[in-house]
């Protein structure tokens, strides 16, 4: 049964890949990370919730332990569902690295290289989720978890835009769509070479798309076809041949969709 397992990882790894993928997507379309009614209603009073409907809009959500919990999940779920598709080829030379050694685990460094590149995007949703909060708290999000802020949208998107022409992204990106060096430099550095492997690859992944992901900000937190669209975004950078290319063209639109915010 092993052997049988093992002559078909590759079609394993790509399964438990898209099954993780799917939940995670399957999470976002259900609307469980938007806070219910009731939690952002949690510290209103009576009078507060005869108030008029702008008042009650303008009032930033009751920020609770679960509430950031909540909030952090739902980051963190974003994260997965945006970031691990266009680290497949990555994960799959991970799984190819592990037959060459003749690991006498099948899977195990496979698991351990994704949960290091995911614990890094996780520390980023904790990151996120403190921005979440302190523009929460400063009135520049609706309800609907938006800018409501035409310069902060406008500076967000020009910033990206920037961004996308520094060398330090072109670097991260290089390192992000070839991390076979990387990889065989970390390996073998004892059991969990292949983590710091995944951490590694987090990183310059990380440091590659964060402002992307920042932008969530600005078309809505829990907006199903901005995620889309950024997570294509960055698939297209990571994946597509001309990936360096696309991603300056995609700062120059950026750019340009900044400064018309900001002009009207």
């Amino acid at each position: 049964m092993l052997s049988t397992i093992l002559r078909h990882e590759r079609a394993v790894v790509l399964g438990a890949l898209l099954a993780a993928t799917l939940l995670a997507w399957t999470y976002l379309l259900a609307g469980a990370g938007m806070p219910m009614a009731g939690s952002d209603m949690a510290g209103m009073d009576m009078s507060a919730m005869a108030g008029s409907a702008d008042s009650m809009t303008m009032m930033p959500p009751h920020w609770s332990l679960g509430y950031a919990i909540m909030m952090f999940l739902m980051w963190a779920i974003m994260m997965v569902a945006m970031m691990l598709p266009s680290a497949a080829p990555a994960v799959l030379l991970a799984a190819a690295l592990m037959r060459q050694r003749g690991g006498s685990t099948p899977f195990g460094p496979t698991g351990l290289f994704v949960a290091g590149y995911l614990a890094i995007w996780f520390g980023f949703s904790l990151i996120a989720t403190l921005m979440q909060w302190g523009l929460d708290q400063a009135g520049l999000l609706s309800p609907e978890m938006t800018s409501l802020s035409v310069a902060l949208s406008g500076g967000l998107l020009i910033a990206t835009g920037l961004y996308q022409w520094t060398p330090w992204k072109r670097a991260c990106l290089t390192q992000c769509r070839s991390p076979f060096e990387l990889m065989t430099r970390y390996w073998n550095r004892g059991q969990f070479g292949p983590m710091l492997a995944g951490v590694r690859h987090g990183l310059f992944c990380l440091g590659c798309c964060w402002m992307i992901m920042v932008l969530l900000f600005v078309g809505g937190i829990m907006n199903i076809m901005w995620i889309a669209g950024l997570a294509v975004l960055v698939a297209l950078e990571k994946l597509l041949p001309a990936g360096p290319r696309v991603s300056r063209v995609i700062g120059a639109l950026l750019i340009v969709a900044g400064a018309i915010i900001l002009v009207r």
